[in-house]
């Protein structure tokens, strides 16, 4: 027969429950982020289709309030828009419904670790040297879709608006918020950040006339925002510095071109 020891009040009892759990391992940390490839294939597959989409609703809204204005550009803006704003309601679904998170802050817009100026200051200074670094490089002008939106006044004003505060905001969100961290995780933070800013910068591929030098100054540009991410942890900070980049080379565009600012 098998004895318990003896304690100050008797025979000892088992230990309880809880004590045998505490001596199980912790659980593995949690997975950062926490989102999959497959939850970036189907935001990468769903792209163009909310794109369509959103050009299909706008257009649709300016034929039912015969809205029929003179400068294109204001459709191509809303339109523009209204994809965003349907991917991005693709993208608050998922993590809502597949993980239970909300939106914004999964996606870093958090508060920065630094002066909200030093993000702006970051951004100029990045526009400077790039504009520098093409120069060097003998960057063709090239014409191409962007450029001619950018010969009429109105239009050049518009697209200054929408590229120095929604685009910078949408891209940064994608690129910086939602893909960046998903390679960090994978390859670590230099090949990740080069390789969400080769991506950034072959996107607009086209949109410049199919220029290498123009895509290699975008990836160029879009390290330096990986890198804002990365050390500040808040793509709020990446949207500053990427949104004072643009503006700082309208404003040089406006100015060259002799139009108010």
């Amino acid at each position: 027969m098998i004895q318990l020891p003896e304690g100050p009040e008797g025979p000892e009892a088992p230990a309880p429950l809880e004590a045998l759990e505490a001596l199980e391992p912790p659980p593995p940390p949690e997975r950062d982020p926490f989102w999959s490839y497959a939850d970036l294939l189907i935001f990468a597959g769903l792209a163009i289709p909310c794109m369509l989409l959103g050009y299909g609703v706008v257009k649709a809204a300016f034929w039912i309030l015969h809205l029929h204005p003179a400068v294109k550009t204001w459709e191509l803006v809303a339109a523009q828009f209204a994809g965003y704003a349907l991917l991005f309601a693709v993208l608050m679904a998922l993590f809502r419904m597949e993980y239970d998170r909300p939106f914004w802050r999964s996606l870093g817009w958090v508060k920065m670790r630094l002066p909200f100026y030093s993000a702006v200051a970051g951004g100029v200074g990045l526009a400077m040297a790039v504009l520098l670094l093409g120069a060097l490089l003998r960057t063709p002008r090239t014409e191409n879709p962007l450029t001619e939106l950018l010969k009429n006044p109105t239009s050049l004003i518009l697209v200054a608006i929408f590229g120095s505060i929604v685009a910078p905001v949408c891209e940064e969100l994608v690129f910086r918020g939602f893909l960046q961290p998903l390679l960090v995780r994978s390859w670590g933070a230099v090949a990740g950040i080069l390789s969400a800013a080769l991506l950034f910068g072959l996107l607009h591929f086209q949109e410049y006339g199919n220029s290498w030098r123009h895509v290699l100054l975008i990836s160029v540009s879009g390290a330096a925002f990986g890198w804002m991410r990365q050390a500040t942890g808040s793509t709020k900070a990446a949207a500053g510095m990427h949104s004072a980049y643009n503006a700082f080379q309208f404003v040089l565009l406006l100015m060259a071109k002799g139009l108010p600012h």
